[in-house]
């Protein structure tokens, strides 16, 4: 298990508390009563350090290794029915955007999104979640596929943002980013979106334009990251805190600015302490959310969908 700095008080009660349970079986001294106050004491600290936690801790959170990616919020949801498909017909297959067929019970759904490596081989493979042009042109053409089928639409976002590479802006990044906002506004199936991790700048919006906009608790969405915030403003990165705090990026934040529709709750220490219970309730939100929107007809959805964006920064009087 890995630790960020302000969850050391934390790693240092678990350490305790193993060192007191070894204890108890290496010897014959009752330790029950001291495991119970450091037990005690532990579920207070998390309590104490999650219920506080600030808009640069919140981000740390959405980055922490551990914390599960994509094809793991997939793989959970769908099992052996997932179908990933390749290619933008175009260029290549981007690593880094992953899509393809999966079923939640009964109901089928495309499954979009950016997907992170584990180690050095796999975030050099995965191009660090970070989509080049031919990534969002594969998202749009799985998109019109599932339009084509009348199958629903969910998409995962963590990336730090789109590839900024010279090669990536040769090929078209920013036209290929606004081409899929322009499709999805006007998408006739239900497009269900759901961030996981890191939501930066048009590297999410590319494929985070929905009917319904979920944020998980411990994440993050911005026009952009708190260190490129604080080296513009400041030329330096050690004012990230300060950024992270004025751009309002986390999930509250957003639900308050009505930008984000709903906050889907982590287990008590982030996504990555209880990976099952993370899935269950990504899992809940998403059929719950089909269920509110399956009803409606390829007319509505779009009217609804154009309305909800329209409104986003009007201030009335």
């Amino acid at each position: 298990m890995e630790y960020l700095e302000f969850e050391l008080p934390i790693k240092e009660l678990q350490d305790q508390l193993e060192k007191c349970q070894i204890i108890g079986k290496e010897s014959d001294v009752d330790v029950t009563e001291t495991c119970k106050k450091i037990e005690k004491k532990l579920v207070e600290t998390k309590r104490d350090i999650y219920k506080n936690l600030t808009a640069w801790q919140r981000v740390q959170m959405s980055r922490h290794p551990n914390r599960p990616y994509t094809l793991d919020h997939i793989n959970a949801l769908c099992g052996d029915s997932f179908l990933e498909l390749h290619g933008d017909r175009n260029v290549k297959d981007d690593k880094a955007m992953i899509g393809g067929l999966g079923k939640i019970g009964d109901q089928s759904f495309m499954f979009i999104g950016q997907q992170k490596g584990y180690n050095t081989k796999t975030r050099q493979f995965r191009n660090f979640g970070m989509s080049n042009p031919e990534g969002y042109r594969k998202a749009l053409r799985l998109m019109k596929s599932a339009e084509k089928f009348g199958i629903p639409v969910v998409t995962l976002i963590d990336t730090p943002g789109a590839y900024p590479g010279f090669e990536a802006e040769e090929r078209g990044q920013g036209e290929a980013i606004a081409r899929n906002i322009l499709e999805m506004t006007r998408l006739k199936v239900p497009i269900i979106t759901v961030i996981i991790g890191e939501g930066a700048s048009g590297g999410a919006l590319g494929i985070g334009v929905g009917d319904k906009v979920m944020m998980l608790e411990n994440t993050w969405y911005s026009v952009i990251s708190p260190e490129s915030c604080s080296s513009i403003l400041w030329r330096s990165w050690e004012y990230k805190e300060q950024a992270a705090e004025a751009l309002k990026l986390t999930a509250p934040d957003m639900k308050k600015l009505k930008l984000v529709d709903e906050i889907i709750k982590e287990p008590l220490g982030g996504a990555h302490t209880n990976r099952e219970k993370t899935f269950l309730s990504v899992r809940d939100a998403i059929v719950k959310t089909y269920d509110d929107l399956k009803n409606l007809s390829p007319k509505e959805l779009v009217k609804q969908r154009m309305e909800k964006y329209a409104e986003m920064g009007v201030f009335k009087g």
